[in-house]
């Protein structure tokens, strides 16, 4: 559990910065968020993907422990994405007829799905599928 939490942090502290950001607007930040982590899993070679997303899929069912530090920590990330949403909403570029916590937790479930197919393909066309669906066209007002 102690490693799942620590795994998540990384992630956590770089959405926070890019809020912080005065100089990016939350469909901004989004999108280069979601282009270092493809820049990143090709850096990689299309391996590891997303360690949360492969736990969830291995150990999430097997261990009450692990299953409540896995939602926490997939919370906490679907919190920071839905923040950076809204704060898109604010400023009028991602719709408003849905609410922030609802797209956060459709794009976390579609990134994930697209992880899978990354690693099959060996290709971020899943990833970029993804984001340009979702943060360029789905999100948008």
């Amino acid at each position: 559990a102690e490693a799942i939490r620590h795994y998540i942090e990384p992630f956590i502290e770089q959405l926070d910065a890019y809020l912080k950001r005065p100089d990016l607007s939350g469909s901004a930040a989004l999108e280069l968020y979601y282009g270092d982590q493809i820049a990143e899993v090709e850096r990689r070679d299309f391996k590891g993907g997303c360690l949360l997303g492969n736990l969830i899929g291995e150990i999430g069912d097997t261990s009450e422990t692990c299953r409540i530090a896995l939602k926490s920590a997939l919370d906490r990330y679907r919190d920071m994405l839905a923040a950076l949403i809204a704060k898109g909403q604010t400023e009028g570029t991602y719709r408003q007829d849905r609410s922030a916590l609802e797209m956060a937790d459709l794009l976390v479930n579609a990134w994930q799905g697209a992880l899978l197919r990354m690693k099959i393909e060996r290709s971020t066309a899943p990833l970029e599928q993804c984001c340009r669906t979702l943060l360029g066209e789905d999100f948008r007002a």
